[in-house]
């Protein structure tokens, strides 16, 4: 089992190869890694990342099968069942880590900020509940100059929602909770540039 750092370091260097077009992916994908994995899996990091198909953990991170315990959702937002997701692999795989992974030009967040521009057209009840989560995050920084400048307004949205999320899975769930308290998880957002593939990890 690595520790936090360990397993942090080993993702940083895993978007490096990414980045320098030097990624291992081809070697930990074979017929025999595939049968080793058919009775048991040991990743060593969680991400909970969005749903952006252009923004696949394992490949941004240069992991194989079995590598990263991978939740993704629309806005990378946490509700229970990411919560639920979240306990799930920390307590039975012992993840040191969980990476909060937003990216540049998130479609939820724009289809937050239309929404809140446009109030007069929502979108439908099950976007809605998406956009109300990521609400917040936008909602403080329109009341800031930002509103005058979508694109920064975007840009900073993007991160507000990754603090909001590593924030709700530090302080939202007993069991995550107690494994931070005793030291054996750490809860870390990062965002993922779309134009370079680099993963800018945050200092909280």
């Amino acid at each position: 089992m690595l520790t936090a750092q360990e397993a942090l370091e080993r993702l940083k260097q895993g978007n490096e190869r990414f980045v320098n077009g030097k990624s291992s992916i081809p070697d930990l994908v074979s017929q025999e890694h595939r049968e080793l994995l058919t009775t048991d899996q040991n990743p060593f990091a969680i991400i909970l990342g969005c749903s952006d198909s252009r923004v696949p953990a394992e490949i941004v991170f240069d992991q194989g099968l079995g590598d990263l315990f991978v939740i993704r959702v629309a806005g990378n937002i946490v509700a229970p069942s990411q919560v639920g997701s979240v306990e799930f692999a920390a307590e039975r795989y012992d993840c040191a880590v969980v990476v909060v992974l937003g990216h540049s030009h998130c479609g939820a967040i724009q289809a937050t900020i239309d929404t809140l521009m446009n109030p007069d057209s929502p979108p439908s009840s099950n976007l809605m509940s998406i956009v109300n989560r990521v609400r917040p995050s936008v909602e403080i920084l329109m009341q800031t100059e930002l509103k005058h400048d979508l694109c920064k307004l975007s840009e900073h949205a993007v991160r507000s929602n990754v603090f909001a999320s590593v924030n709700q899975l530090r302080h939202g769930s007993a069991v995550l909770e107690s494994l931070i308290a005793k030291g054996k998880m750490i809860v870390v957002g990062a965002e993922y540039s779309l134009q370079t593939g680099k993963v800018d990890f945050f200092d909280f």
